[in-house]
């Protein structure tokens, strides 16, 4: 049993050892060429501004598909503002134009009427929180 217990720690001592050696590489990282990458992305900016208005949207929906593509499930779950990929053009421009008269009734308010809807959302937020949450939030 004792030869056991000293094998075991010696393993240990080798593993922490070899590990402590691993960790403390002291070799210098390459250096970073910050000229370069401004003059990378001054090509791409000049690239995408001689872009046609259709060809930067479609730049711009390429690059948002493939960030969403590489989000996990529970990512895009915690995307605010995400419609998903089941959103058609048609969906697309009825949320806009739901968002627009949204924008032009909170335009249209005074300001305690404003006052009055912040109020109402905030106490509205504060009781879907669970007792937990109540309590950091201070109520």
């Amino acid at each position: 049993m004792n030869k056991k217990l000293i094998a075991a720690l010696f393993a240990g001592a080798f593993a922490f050892a070899s590990a402590t050696a691993i960790a403390d590489d002291k070799t210098p990282p390459a250096p970073f060429d910050q000229a370069k990458a401004k003059a990378e992305r001054d090509a791409a900016r000049a690239k995408f501004a001689a872009m046609s208005p259709e060809e930067k949207a479609a730049t711009r929906r390429a690059g948002r598909e493939k960030r969403v593509s590489e989000l996990s499930a529970l990512e895009l779950v915690a995307q605010e503002g995400y419609v998903g990929p089941s959103a058609t053009p048609a969906d697309e421009a009825k949320f806009k134009s739901e968002r627009a008269a949204a924008k032009a009734k909170w335009a249209a308010m005074t300001p305690e009427e404003k006052a009055a809807t912040r109020k109402a959302a905030r106490e509205k937020k504060v009781m879907e929180l669970n007792m937990l949450e109540r309590e950091s939030v201070g109520q």
